[in-house]
């Protein structure tokens, strides 16, 4: 599609010096369909769904419904995100990879854990955007974090569940996550206070995580992943998340994407 606006080359540096840049207010039209898109998620989770519940309110977590769900499919076909993600990544095309439904109900005190996206996926390439998008008002003190930078890091840290059990990866190139949580003050972590309509864009490689919700109110996240034109089928040497069981049957490490299941949806 073609966006009524193009993102300011402050915007754009600062996705690429420190991986993560806030975007105020670019879906405000989308938060009421994207809300009612996830209440039919809810009700119908598809068997890729996730309860990371333990006790009390619940956390919920479902993906790969982008083409399933009205509202969902709606939104990457004519929302702005597949042209952001584009600029965002300088990337002649976007392509969808999945969307990710996230829902912590008030007082699910539960943290999603530091990690990075990269490793989890079949995909590998530097062209590469998640848009977090906010459907509840989120303070600061349960917003998304990201440390600023870790993109530039140049390692790939084990890829683990939310209850923290890791992959059975095979790869011998991945390293243990630092405690972040222990020395903050090592880290140049960013996070906002944000109002539905909002974004946090981020690169698959930067690493991030978020706290539990303590607050009163429920906390809806809507993410897309994106990826550029030099993105390549990878061989995470294990499982991945999401599963492509099938691709690993007709790729091989290095190979291209099939545009079936990962359409381009800006650019050409």
């Amino acid at each position: 599609m073609t966006t009524p606006f193009r993102l300011n080359p402050e915007t754009l540096d600062t996705f690429h010096t420190d991986g993560v840049v806030l975007l105020r207010g670019l879906f405000a039209d989308w938060v009421d369909p994207l809300r009612e898109g996830a209440h039919r998620n809810l009700l119908n989770p598809s068997p890729l769904h996730r309860n990371y519940t333990q006790g009390g309110a619940r956390f919920f977590g479902d993906y790969c419904n982008w083409g399933a769900i009205p509202e969902f499919s709606a939104f990457v076909y004519n929302s702005p995100a597949g042209e952001i993600a584009r600029q965002l990544m300088r990337s002649r095309v976007a392509r969808i990879f999945h969307e990710h439904l996230l829902i912590k109900e008030a007082g699910a005190d539960i943290p999603t854990p530091w990690h990075h996206d990269s490793p989890y996926y079949c995909v590998a390439g530097q062209q590469t955007a998640s848009l977090w998008l906010p459907l509840d008002p989120v303070p600061r003190a349960i917003c998304l974090e990201s440390v600023a930078g870790s993109h530039t890091w140049g390692k790939l840290f084990r890829p683990r569940r939310f209850d923290g059990t890791a992959y059975d990866h095979t790869t011998d190139d991945l390293h243990e996550m630092p405690d972040i949580s222990a020395s903050r003050g090592e880290y140049r972590i960013v996070s906002w206070d944000l109002e539905p309509g909002d974004c946090i864009a981020f690169n698959f490689m930067t690493v991030h995580g978020a706290p539990g919700n303590r607050t009163a109110t429920g906390r809806r996240a809507f993410s897309t992943r994106w990826f550029g034109e030099d993105a390549i089928y990878a061989d995470r040497g294990g499982a991945t998340s999401p599963p492509y069981p099938h691709l690993a049957k007709r790729l091989r490490a290095g190979d291209p994407l099939p545009l079936d299941e990962f359409p381009v949806i800006a650019g050409a």
